[in-house]
């Protein structure tokens, strides 16, 4: 199966869900409605003809001073998924509202999500609902912010803390 026929797939199955797909220069992308990212991936990885078995990674874009994109989410969360036996590729995208900055965990279905949950949330302050411990992995807990945003001061300066007693 090759990307069009992947794509072709999930807006069969999931219709109105799917809010755009490209696949540009080789890269085959859906981007879909938050709503239905925990049903795409559950889908994306159980269905035998797709078989998306390795989340390669799991990333946000923040789109703040992006042109044109005035009227878009700000952010997006993006899922790109392997099939080993299939030896195929899709990128899952999905909008997220700076008001309203909470995605489904995908840890059930991935394991290693949980570290890219954590990398998401320190970088971007995106937050996993269900993720069982949602803390910083790269930065100190102290840290104030989260560095990855577009809004974020470069000079900014953080709390010095110490070594512990």
């Amino acid at each position: 199966m090759n990307g069009i026929d992947i794509l072709a797939r999930l807006t069969e199955r999931f219709g109105t869900a799917m809010l755009a797909s490209h696949a540009e220069q080789g890269d085959h992308t859906a981007l879909v409605e938050r709503a239905a990212l925990p049903e795409v991936l559950r889908f994306c990885r159980d269905d035998a003809a797709l078989g998306f078995d390795m989340l390669m990674d799991l990333t946000a874009v923040d789109y703040l001073t992006y042109p044109g994109r005035e009227d878009a989410p700000r952010f997006e969360i993006v899922y790109h998924l392997y099939s080993v036996p299939h030896n195929h590729r899709v990128r899952i995208k999905a909008g997220v509202e700076e008001d309203d900055l909470v995605v489904p965990t995908a840890v059930p279905l991935w394991p290693i999500a949980d570290w890219f949950e954590r990398e998401v949330w320190d970088m971007f302050g995106l937050r996993f609902a269900g993720h069982r411990d949602l803390r910083r992995l790269l930065l100190y807990e102290q840290f104030e912010g989260h560095p990855l945003r577009k809004d974020y001061p470069v000079s900014k300066r953080q709390p010095l803390i110490g070594p512990r007693n």
